[in-house]
Parts: C-alpha cells; structure tokens; sequence
C-alpha cells in the first residue's frame, strides 16, 4: 500500500468478499440515492461500479436539503454466502427498526427488498455463518456501546434468542465499532475500528475457537494504524479482510489524504485503500508492502445518454427529477435566491487536481459540493455567470459577468503545498467559464470551505449539475483530472 486509494474519492466504510475469482466491495454512501455502491475487480487493482444495493430513497431515508448532510445509509458488510450476495447495514433514519438486510443473486441485482431485524439499534452490521449454517448478525451497540451478537434469520430478519455483548472493546481506545467476523482455520477473528473515524483511528482484532465468543483480544491492538506518523494516508481504519483464491490475504481499509496548511484539510471524504496480511503466530500482520499497485482515476464526458450509473442525488432518487432525452434534462430545482441545493445530480470526485465543465442551456448551477450547505458553484441567471460560495449560514457571491454565447459552466481545483506554511487551504476552485477551449476564471475560492473539516460529516466532494427555478437541458458534463 502506497499513498493511492484502490476507489479514489467519497468511498467510505469499505466491506469486501470474494466469490470464485472476483471480488466484491460495498461502501457506505450516507444521504445519496442510489446508496451502497459495489464495486467489482479480478485483480483487486482495477474496479468496476456494477451498481447499487438499494435504489430507493425511502430505504435510504435522508431529509432532503441540508437536514440530510451525511445521514442515510452507514457502513455495510457484504458476503457471498451459499450462492447469493448478502448485505446488511444501517439506515439512521430508520435505526429503531433494526438493522436492514437485503440480498441478490448477481451484485448489479435486482437486490431483494430488505428485511429490518428488531431489537437491533445501533450501527456497522456484519454477518457470518458458522459450520452449522446458522447467521449471526454483529453490530455496534450504542446503549451500552460495545459489540453485540444475535443469531438470526438473515431472509426473513426473524431472531433466535436473545441478543447479547460479544465484546465490549478492549478499553484503551474509544469507539469500538465496525466488526467483522473473519474465519481462517480453527480461528474466529473479530476485526474492529477503534479510535473514532479522524485522525486516531486504527483497527484492532480478538479470535476465539467459536464465533460466539469469548474472544482473546491481540496483546499489541491496534495492530494498525497511521496515527501520529507522517504518512499521507490519515485515519487508516474500519478494515475488512478477504482471502485470495492462492490462500494469502488482503485487507482493505478507509483513510484521508490531506492538504494545506494545520491542521490540514480532506476534501474527497474517506477512501478506499487495500494491503496484504501475513499470519504469524495465527494473528494478522497488515504488510503495506504489498499490494500496492493502483490506476489511476479517470475523467468522463458524459452526454447522456442514459442516467448512468455514476450519477446519484442527495435524498431522492435522480429519476425523480432527472431524464436522459437528447442530453440531460432537469426538472425546476431550487429557486436562484436559495443557497440550500435540493435537486442536485452529483458524481464523486476522485482526484485533487480537476477541471470540470458543463454545456448548459437555461440557468443551471455546476457546483463542487460537501452538502446542500457547504459548496461553491458556477450559477447562470438571466445570462448573467455568477461565482458563488455557501458555507452555512454564510451565503456570497464573489464576481458576476456576462456570460458569453455558446460559453460552458466551469470550476477547476488546484492543490497548495501548504504543509510548511500557515493559513493556507487544502485547495484553490477557480470559478468561471470555458470557451473555446479556454477557461476564464472570474473568482478563486478557499478550497477549506468545500472541506470535511469545516463542513463536518462523514462524505466528501462531488460535482454537481441542477436547474435553478425552472427546467434546464444539460448538453454535456465533463470531469478531467489534471
């Protein structure tokens, strides 16, 4: 493992099994519609996005506007188990239903409607099937906080006995959650997240004979983690392991690439990064030697036709105000006036220097956002180019010009090496406009206000294209990383 992710940009929570030679991630994707992308790979270096596990807002169950800034979907498992893909994960939204489960035969689906298991509150679910075939679902408890086990019905969400804690957390670090059960051997291990999501984050481990418990923890927990280094990859953690078809291991993982000057700045949200395991002694050792090899992210020019399946909007489901007919064609989003984004088509940023660009023809917005409160944008009114900057509750527009005929919206984002300096961003987003080939920039903007840090929350950068008052056709759509 280097510093490059294995899924680049807002792919959090990263869950992955294998079945025969491929292999499969799931990520959390919080308030966005479609929710909990799968990624698909033969080589574990190049990925594929085959689809989504659930389609509906309804399961996803996020506010709309600003009120659904990183609630929705948490982080998932997904197995292969007896022929089927199984995956279990947590809508905040609904959590007092319980835990949700959801399955398929083929990961681009169609994915069974899901099944809640009662009696189930908290986060980060897992399955496992012991030898017997039974299910276990383990979670995160938050009352009282620890690991908690039920066997279960995994089609039906139907309980057999009670719940109970497997592992309440080895106590030196806080926020025990994320739990997978891995089998190897005659060994159960329980990997975890420990330390909290920011920069103490790290993965510890326990085994046991049973998975049921009791579990030994690791006398070295966390057995990884990037805390208090120099190494460009912060909050390493929430880690899954999978087993190579050649019998050695790999291990995926989150983590955050920063910029700019203390205490420094994500912008792409949480990523996906991948390294080996050796076994000593029956415990994992991560080998970040290994594994290490990545592609690099690609741009796109979408024209579409078709809402492929890169495309996702916060809360609702883009069919709902997007169609494909000759290019894009958006339904009225919100008026001009407002700074909260509602109807947003959106595609994750996956790299830290881009250009982005898009051929519109009515007033439309192309924004680089956090969420509707935390974005800056290129907004056409009346033919009047605007460069305008929200970061809630402040509202700005920096430059207006007219914009010239047959001119594209367009943003671009260049890093800043601000490591050794003070008062600098992770980033500068110029905003202005693209005409024959030439970008116009009418305003820069301090890329810290489209950043987790100020923003909060748990997602990262995407590009965003919506109609302002009334409807809008989008020609073209372009992403280039630079």
């Amino acid at each position: 493992m280097g510093d490059k992710p294995i899924l680049p940009g807002f792919h959090p929570d990263p869950s992955i099994c294998r079945a025969g030679d491929e292999y499969f991630i799931a990520n959390s994707s919080f308030e966005y519609v479609p929710g909990v992308p799968i990624h698909r790979s033969a080589d574990l270096v190049t990925w594929e996005l085959v689809g989504h596990a659930l389609p509906d807002a309804e399961e996803i169950a996020a506010p709309e506007g600003a009120a659904g800034a990183s609630s929705g979907v948490f982080a998932p498992t997904l197995r292969h188990h007896d022929g089927r893909f199984w995956l279990t994960t947590t809508a905040i939204g609904r959590i007092r239903e319980g835990q949700l489960i959801t399955h398929a035969e083929h990961p681009d689906g169609p994915w069974s409607a899901p099944v809640r298991v009662p009696d189930t509150i908290g986060i980060d679910p897992d399955l496992a099937w012991d030898d017997e075939g039974r299910c276990l679902l383990t979670w995160r408890s938050m009352s009282p906080p620890g690991i908690r086990q039920v066997e279960i019905d995994p089609a039906t969400g139907e309980q057999f006995g009670d719940t109970r804690m497997l592992w309440p957390g080895g106590g030196a670090l806080a926020e025990t959650e994320g739990p997978h059960l891995i089998r190897r051997g005659d060994w159960w291990y329980l990997v975890v997240a420990e330390g909290g999501t920011g920069l103490g984050h790290g993965v510890s481990v326990a085994r046991a004979r049973d998975p049921r418990g009791p579990f030994q923890e690791h006398p070295a927990n966390p057995i990884f983690s990037h805390r208090s280094t120099g190494h460009p990859v912060q909050a390493a953690g929430h880690a899954d392991l999978v087993e190579r078809p050649d019998g050695t291991w790999a291990m995926v993982f989150l983590g955050i690439r920063q910029n700019g000057s203390f205490p420094r700045f994500h912008v792409n949200g949480r990523e996906t990064f991948l390294a080996g395991v050796e076994w000593v002694d029956d415990w994992p050792v991560v080998d970040e030697g290994a594994l290490a090899e990545t592609t690099e992210p690609m741009g796109f020019v979408e024209r579409f036709e078709s809402l492929g399946l890169r495309w996702v909007s916060p809360s609702v489901a883009p069919e709902s105000f997007a169609r494909a007919d000759g290019g894009l064609v958006l339904a009225a989003g919100r008026d001009a006036s407002s700074g909260e984004q509602t109807r947003v088509l959106c595609a994750r940023v996956t790299v830290h220097e881009w250009d982005a660009t898009a051929a519109v023809d009515d007033d439309a917005c192309l924004s680089v956002r956090i969420d509707a409160g935390h974005w800056c944008g290129a907004e056409v009114v009346g033919g009047v180019l605007r460069a305008r900057a929200v970061s809630a509750p402040f509202d700005q527009v920096f430059a207006e010009t007219q914009l010239p005929d047959g001119a594209r919206l367009a943003l671009r984002a260049r890093a800043v090496d601000g490591h050794h300096s003070n008062g600098l961003g992770p980033d500068t987003i110029s905003v202005g406009y693209e005409q024959a080939g030439e970008f116009t920039a009418i305003a820069a903007i301090d890329g810290r206000y489209v950043s987790t840090e100020l923003a909060g929350g748990f997602t990262g950068r995407m590009i965003g294209i919506e109609a302002l008052g009334g409807e809008v056709r989008v020609r073209e759509v372009v992403f280039a990383p630079r």
